[in-house]
């Protein structure tokens, strides 16, 4: 890909987002019913390509629970109020209530409450009771700290989760995690990330992780592009961590990494295009966020919004679409993508002749730059 010219001394490469591609259909179409959503990651399988972001707006242990008899899997966010607070329930009732001018800095300090081990043991078992797949999220800076109170819970999928995680991380003041050490040590799949360029992703592969998180910062309650300057158009950057994906599987010697894009999905049109930019999952917050079921009740948030130093995100209102079975395999009575993401999907696959996740990844894409895309009611300043 050419390098376009910016001034005499810089050049930048071209990236698209998911609204500036469109998926081509082929000559052959299919039945709906016909089409395999089906993905699996280790040992573990799951009947939609759809991961609950680790979010506290998002999953809650109910939640988590609820998605998974649903086929799917939600992550539980460890550092969150599930394991900070006894009775998360009155605090999540305050945060929906704050005033927008003081819900950052009152978050803040609710976030500032210190993780209690026993609550992170508590909350996985209260998962792994109702016999679904157990997933809980850390950063890389609490991982070090937490990972034997979740490896001890019994946790099934362990997800290191930042804006941006690298396997060549540098600091002077405290010790880094180290990655490849780290996961070869793990008997559980780790999948860590976001990575949102080629050669972050192939080095987070080396590291021995089952999965790799496509995105920096991209989601609709997330402000870092305009706090940080930076930014990862979704469509490139899956495409580009779906390349080394392919390069890595012929340097190991057949190793598949999985590839889940983390940002900028928003509609069901978005985890079409996410899949066919080469994407095995989809790691979803603001979609499930819409829930009826949802903790934030018609909130939105992330771990961006509450940081002690630099807030990069913000406590955004979205608007209910369903309760979360409607929202993930409906029926829809709503238009505009926020609705049956499973159906839309198997829709889209059987438009294009595609039987299984896989293929689909293979469809043709073209380049139809819509500026006239309006985000779904309620969400503003979507990033791709």
């Amino acid at each position: 890909m050419s390098d376009i010219e910016i001034g005499r001394s810089k050049r930048a490469r071209r990236a698209y987002t998911f609204d500036d591609v469109a998926i081509v259909p082929s000559r052959r179409t299919r039945d709906p019913h016909d089409v395999s959503v089906s993905w699996s990651i280790d040992a573990f399988s799951f009947e939609m390509p759809l991961i609950g972001a680790p979010m506290d707006s998002v999953v809650s242990p109910a939640t988590a629970i609820a998605m998974g008899k649903l086929g799917g899997v939600g992550v539980l966010n460890l550092e969150g109020v599930w394991t900070r607070y006894e009775d998360p329930e009155k605090v999540l009732a305050e945060i929906r209530a704050l005033k927008p001018a003081d819900a950052t800095a009152r978050m803040q300090q609710i976030y500032s409450e210190p993780i209690r081990p026993e609550l992170i043991t508590a909350r996985l078992a209260e998962i792994r009771a109702a016999g679904v797949v157990v997933a809980g999220a850390l950063s890389p800076q609490r991982t070090q700290e937490h990972y034997e109170t979740v490896i001890k819970a019994g946790v099934d999928l362990f997800v290191i989760r930042g804006t941006t995680v690298s396997a060549e991380h540098v600091a002077k003041s405290t010790e880094p995690l180290n990655l490849k050490k780290f996961i070869y040590e793990l008997d559980v799949p780790v999948i860590v990330g976001g990575a949102a360029t080629y050669t972050a992703a192939l080095h987070l592969m080396r590291t021995g992780a089952a999965g790799v998180l496509v995105g920096f910062g991209g989601g609709a309650a997330s402000t870092t592009r305009a706090s940080l300057g930076i930014h990862a158009p979704m469509a490139t950057a899956v495409a580009d961590v779906a390349g080394a994906r392919r390069d890595y599987l012929d340097e190991s010697g057949g190793r598949y990494v999985h590839v889940i894009a983390d940002g900028g999905i928003n509609t069901s049109g978005d985890i079409a295009k996410a899949i066919a930019c080469g994407a095995d999952a989809v790691m979803v917050g603001t979609a499930l966020a819409r829930a009826a079921e949802a903790p934030g009740g018609g909130w939105h948030w992330g771990a961006e919004a509450h940081h002690d130093e630099l807030p990069r995100g913000h406590r955004l209102r979205v608007e209910t679409s369903g309760t979360l079975e409607e929202i993930l395999l409906g029926p829809s009575q709503r238009p505009d993508g926020t609705a049956n993401l499973v159906g839309a999907l198997r829709r889209s696959m059987a438009t294009t002749g595609y039987s299984d996740v896989k293929e689909f990844q293979r469809v043709d894409l073209v380049l139809a730059p819509n500026s006239s895309v309006t985000p779904p009611p309620g969400v503003i300043g979507v990033a791709g």
